[in-house]
C-alpha cells in the first residue's frame, strides 16, 4: 500500500495529528497523544469539507479483509486513506477568504491534480500553440470539453492531434472553431456558432489571444490591430456569449503585468482607445490594451455578480517563451535570451487553469491574479471615472461597427452620450 501523493494545497498537521472525514464529508482532527478529536484544524482554527466525489483517477474498493481502499487508476498505487482529504476545502468566512496553495512554479498539471472536469464546457482563444495551447491541453487531460478558437484551423487541427496524442484525451471533447479577432464580423459569427456547439452552457470563457510588437496596422474595421485583437473582440465576444454563462460560470481575461505601465495620453481622442498614428508606440499599445483587460474583467465582474458569473484577469507570467514576440525581431531575440530564467509554459498556464477551476475560487469576481493568488492591479486599473470611459469607448466603437442590436443594455448603462 502507499500513501496519497502529498499536495500543497494542505497546511501540513502538527506532530501527532491524523485527518480523518465523516460519512457525510465533514473533516474532523485527532490527537494521537490523547485520542481527543476536535473538528477545528489544529493549526489555521478553521473547519474543512472533502468533495462529494473521488478525485480524477481514483475508484474506491474493498479488500480481502472488508476495508475500504482507494486505488489511483493512471499509477495503481492503493491507499486505506481517503484521498479527498487532499483536497478538503476550508469553511470560508466570506468570498475572497482564501489562501495561497500554488506559486510561481506550479505547473498547470500541478493546479488540476485530483480534478475531474469531466462534463465541463470551455473556450479559449488564441490556442493552437504557446500558453493557451498549453491551458487546452491541461484542461482537456481531466476530462474537460474544449473549443478551441483560433484564425489558423490548419494549426488548430494539429493542436488538437498532439493534444490527444500528449494526453489520452478523447477526440470527442476536443473541437475547433474559426475566430478572426482582427474582424468584429468574425466575432459575431464565431458567437452564433458557439450558441449553437453549446446551446446548455458554457463553464469556462477563456480569453487568452493576443498580440505584441506590432507596429500601427488598421483591421478591416478600421481599428488599431493591437487594440482590436487584445482588447475589443475579446469584450465583445464575452459579451455576446454571456447568454451561455450560468451561475458557476467563469470568463479569464489574460493580461499582463504589463498594464502597470500603461499610457493613456492622447488615447481617449476622438472616442478611439488607440493612440493617434503619429503618436504610436507598439509598447505603450500594447499595455494599454493589457490595462483594458483588467479593466474590462472588473466592470463585467461586477454588472454580472448577480447572475453568480465570474469575471477575473491575471498575468501568466514574465517574458515566457511563445510565439507572442515573433512580430519584431529585437523581441524575439530578447525573449530568447531570458528564455532560462522564466516559467516553462506549463507554469505560465497554471495561473488560467487555476482561476478557470479552483473550487475555493467560487463566486470570487472583478479580481487580478498572478502565480496562482490575487494582487492588486494598478491605480489605473482600478479608477472608476477612467474605467467607465474605456468602457463606454469601446461600446461606442462596436456600435459604430456592427450596430446596436448585441450590446444594447451595455450602451443603455455605460454610454450616457450618444
Amino acid at each position: 500500500m502507499h500513501n496519497v501523493i502529498d499536495s500543497d494545497s494542505e497546511d501540513e498537521l502538527p506532530p501527532g495529528w491524523e485527518e480523518k472525514s465523516t460519512e457525510d464529508g465533514n473533516v474532523y482532527f485527532i490527537n494521537t497523544c490523547n485520542r481527543k478529536i476536535q473538528w477545528t484544524h489544529p493549526r489555521t482554527g478553521k473547519k474543512k469539507v472533502i468533495p462529494k466525489d473521488l478525485p480524477f483517477g481514483w475508484s474506491k474498493g474493498v479488500d480481502e479483509s472488508g476495508k475500504t481502499v482507494y486505488e489511483n487508476k493512471e499509477t495503481g498505487n492503493k491507499t486505506y486513506i481517503d484521498p479527498r482529504l487532499a483536497f478538503a476545502k476550508e469553511e470560508k468566512m466570506h468570498t475572497n477568504d482564501f489562501r495561497q496553495r500554488f506559486d510561481s512554479s506550479s505547473t498547470a498539471f500541478q493546479v488540476l491534480h485530483g480534478v475531474d472536469l469531466s462534463g465541463k464546457y470551455a473556450l479559449i482563444t488564441g490556442c493552437n500553440a504557446g500558453i493557451g495551447y498549453e491551458t487546452a491541453k491541461s484542461l482537456a487531460r481531466h476530462g474537460c470539453n474544449v473549443l478551441l478558437a483560433n484564425r489558423n484551423m490548419e494549426a488548430t487541427q494539429e493542436a488538437i492531434k498532439q493534444i490527444i496524442e500528449e494526453t489520452n484525451a478523447s477526440e470527442d471533447n476536443l473541437k475547433s472553431i474559426h475566430l478572426d479577432l482582427t474582424s468584429l464580423q468574425s466575432v459575431r459569427k464565431c458567437a452564433l456558432s458557439v450558441k449553437a456547439l453549446f446551446s446548455d452552457h458554457l463553464d469556462m470563457l477563456i480569453l487568452n489571444a493576443g498580440i505584441f510588437g506590432h507596429a500601427y496596422e488598421e483591421t478591416a474595421d478600421k481599428i488599431d490591430k493591437t487594440l482590436q485583437v487584445n482588447h475589443l473582440s475579446h469584450m465583445y465576444l464575452a459579451i455576446l456569449l454571456e447568454p451561455l454563462l450560468k451561475k458557476k460560470s467563469r470568463v479569464i481575461f489574460v493580461s499582463s503585468e504589463s498594464h502597470r505601465m500603461a499610457n493613456l495620453k492622447n488615447v481617449f481622442v476622438k472616442q478611439n482607445l488607440s493612440s493617434p498614428k503619429e503618436w504610436f508606440s507598439s509598447m505603450i499599445a500594447y499595455n494599454n490594451s493589457k490595462l483594458y483587460n483588467v479593466i474590462t474583467a472588473r466592470v463585467l465582474g461586477e454588472e454580472w455578480k448577480s447572475k453568480g458569473i465570474a469575471v477575473n484577469s491575471l498575468h501568466p507570467g514574465n517574458m515566457v517563451s511563445t510565439n507572442l514576440c515573433k512580430s519584431w525581431w529585437f523581441y524575439n531575440l530578447l525573449f530568447f535570451v531570458v528564455r532560462p530564467f522564466t516559467k516553462s509554459l506549463q507554469q505560465a498556464a497554471a495561473t488560467t487553469v487555476y482561476v478557470a477551476t479552483a473550487v475555493e475560487l467560487e463566486g470570487v469576481t472583478g479580481l487580478y491574479f498572478n502565480n496562482c493568488f490575487y494582487c492588486q492591479e494598478s491605480t489605473v486599473a482600478g479608477d472608476k471615472d477612467i474605467s467607465n470611459e474605456v468602457i463606454s469607448i469601446s461600446l461606442k466603437m462596436i456600435r459604430d461597427r456592427m450596430g446596436a442590436d448585441d450590446i444594447q443594455p451595455y450602451l443603455d448603462k455605460f454610454c450616457t452620450k450618444s
